[in-house]
């Protein structure tokens, strides 16, 4: 595991260079001081903790344009505050640029990599914290999965956010110029509208202005405790960011003087804070993914379920892009996430006892903020005047998907639809299909193959979804695929489909015109099609060959988990990669418990471990055993029908 060990009890302050002194003390340790002193150690340096600054400035995308002021500023308050700081850079995928094209899919791939890089970089230097700076989607769950497998002390700072853009009086967002070419592809919008918009929509560096991913994860991670309260809506260009990104140095000195563990702190108890706060800003449905993520990184139980949960019992208080008219910086203006929380605390939707990276408790931490949003703003509601009584991040489950799927339900008139099939391989035969004004009202879209495996890289699909609404479909199309959406996505979506296609999921099994269902009211999301005929779909279905065999892609595919578990790459040894075989480890548990209470022995261990299934027979024992017939293993690893005698 990639959990720091030591020998001293957690609760107990250590000497700031509680890790990097195994590198740079005693006589032994004299060649690497060598070295350190070529990058500006002196004598007295050698003591002090030496802090990680995980870089992301990239001028590949506004997101990350900015970061450098921000990554000077915190340097310099860590050295003024007594550590020495070193700086290393992490590598980042631009969605906005990449979407609907090939190069998508390294987005998600990318936060695997954000991790493995951070992690790689401190633990490879021994060094006693680390502060990660990012702005793009994958940045933030990236490097908080990286500070909570090393579990050294850490802080996250965010970019900042972009400021909105400005044509014909309408704030605008990237998304606005998605959806403007489906617009235009429709006709509702010429030439003059189309250039206007793509001109003005990305006046400043920063992330993208509504509450899509980057936002929402940037903005959780002050409920989750790991970035200071009110630092994540700020502009990226504004001196306050700046200002932030020096005090959060300051308190992760503090917290390596007082040994505050990124554990101590994100704990279940926590998530749900930060999933709290993701339902009442109506945030990305790629925070589902992220958080069973970053839960697993820190050893903490949550799965897909506890979703929902959260979502029935806390309100959409915000109305924020992509669904809702406001943007961040007009959120940050209201108050932002520390008044949210405070209503959410208020109302006992919070756990106000949970530590932050200051050491207070979050309810010390909120003390000072209002009990109500201000009269003067209706960017944030009180919460007896939500503008929704529940959450928008549904978990639906169904014979599509047993494992569960993620619907984004607000903004629309209806979370109903029961209409045929409209079926594609990928998301480029799709977009093809909706700009050529092939997609009807009523239809209900598929797109497959784009899962963790499949695509590989569970792409996003902004570009279909941004058509859609451009051509007034928004209400009236459903959606449905085995890849993700865009934080900036709304309509009738519904994303992460489990089991994939790939892996012979029923969304493979989906025929054209077969009569599709999803009910967010009912969590249900249905192939109306009899039992027999997906039995013997499944049967007949083989698996496609893989896109990638050499190189990161093949890699991660051969590595990579469920959607419905989060789509990670370092899934614990003793766990199953999908969560279709931990349900049917589970029945086995159930009937061994069965015949305990009934005074009957466990059945008979085997004389040998079993050995663990390949991929490729797995699949194979489904199809066979979908016909009916016994199955049996071969030596070469593929499944056989069982001859009758």
């Amino acid at each position: 595991m990639a959990d720091t060990k030591d020998s001293a009890p957690a609760s107990l302050p250590k000497a700031g260079n509680w890790r990097s002194k195994l590198i740079t003390e005693g006589v032994s340790r004299s060649p690497n001081r060598a070295m350190l002193r070529a990058v500006g150690f002196g004598d007295n340096d050698f003591k002090k903790p030496i802090v990680g600054v995980a870089n992301g400035y990239s001028n590949m995308n506004p997101c990350n344009a900015g970061i450098q002021t921000l990554v000077d500023s915190a340097m310099a308050a860590l050295s003024g505050a007594g550590a020495m700081p070193q700086v290393f850079g992490t590598p980042t995928v631009t969605d906005g640029i990449g979407m609907g094209t090939e190069a998508m899919k390294y987005s998600l791939v990318s936060r695997e990599v954000i991790a493995d890089a951070i992690e790689t970089s401190v633990n490879g230097q021994s060094m006693d914290g680390v502060l990660v700076v990012g702005g793009c989607d994958k940045n933030m769950p990236g490097g908080m999965m990286a500070i909570a497998r090393m579990n050294v002390p850490g802080i996250y700072v965010y970019a900042g956010t972009i400021k909105p853009g400005q044509w014909k009086g309408q704030d605008l967002t990237i998304v606005s110029v998605f959806e403007a070419v489906g617009a235009y592809a429709a006709g509702r919008m010429g030439d003059e509208d189309l250039n206007g918009i793509e001109k003005n929509a990305c006046p400043s560096v920063g992330a993208c202005g509504g509450m899509f991913t980057a936002n929402t994860m940037s903005s959780s991670f002050e409920a989750l405790g790991m970035s200071l309260l009110g630092s994540s809506q700020m502009a990226s260009p504004d001196a306050e960011k700046a200002d932030s990104a020096a005090a959060s140095a300051k308190v992760l000195v503090n917290a390596i003087a007082r040994n505050i563990r990124p554990r101590d702190i994100i704990t279940r108890k926590s998530i749900e804070n930060a999933i709290a706060l993701v339902m009442a800003t109506g945030g990305s449905t790629n925070a589902v993914l992220h958080y069973l993520a970053i839960a697993s990184a820190a050893g903490v139980k949550w799965n897909i379920d506890d979703f929902e949960r959260v979502r029935r019992k806390v309100p959409v208080l915000c109305d924020l892009k992509p669904s809702g008219k406001y943007v961040a910086v007009d959120f940050h203006r209201a108050g932002g996430v520390p008044q949210v929380l405070k209503v959410l605390l208020k109302a006992g939707l919070l756990h106000g006892d949970c530590m932050t990276i200051t050491g207070q408790t979050m309810a010390a931490a909120l003390a000072h903020v209002p009990d109500v949003p201000r009269a003067d703003q209706d960017v944030i509601r009180d919460i007896d005047q939500p503008i929704y009584k529940q959450g928008h991040l549904a978990i639906l489950k169904g014979n599509l998907s047993p494992e569960g799927c993620v619907a984004k339900i607000t903004g629309l008139k209806q979370t109903f639809i029961t209409g045929p099939a409209r079926v594609f391989n990928s998301e480029p035969e799709t977009m093809a299909a909706i700009m050529a004004k092939k997609i009807k009202p009523g239809d209900v879209v598929v797109i497959r193959y784009e899962g963790p495996r499949g695509g590989p890289g569970m792409q996003e699909m902004l570009a279909p979804t941004s058509a859609l609404i451009g051509q007034g479909l928004g209400d009236s199309v459903g959606l449905i695929t085995d890849g993700r959406f865009s934080g900036g996505t709304w309509g009738m979506v519904v994303g992460h489909v489990s089991p994939e296609a790939y892996i012979g999921g029923t969304i493979a099994l989906v025929k054209e015109g077969d009569s599709i269902t999803i009910d967010a009211a009912k969590q249900l999301i249905q192939l109306n099609v009899p039992n027999a005929e997906i039995a013997k779909r499944r049967a007949a279905w083989k698996q496609p060959k893989p896109r990638y065999t050499r190189g990161l892609f093949a890699k991660y595919m051969k590595l990579v988990s469920s959607g419905s578990l989060g789509a990670i790459t370092d899934m614990p040894t003793d766990e199953i990669l999908y969560a279709g075989s931990l349900a049917a480890k589970t029945q086995v548990t159930k009937k061994t418990a069965a015949r305990k209470k009934a005074g009957k022995p466990a059945a008979k261990p085997a004389r040998k471990p079993a050995r663990k299934p390949t991929h490729k027979t797995v699949v194979a024992k489904r199809a066979v055993k979908a016909a009916g017939r016994p199955v049996r293993a071969t030596k070469k690893g593929r499944a056989t029908k069982s001859k009758k005698k």
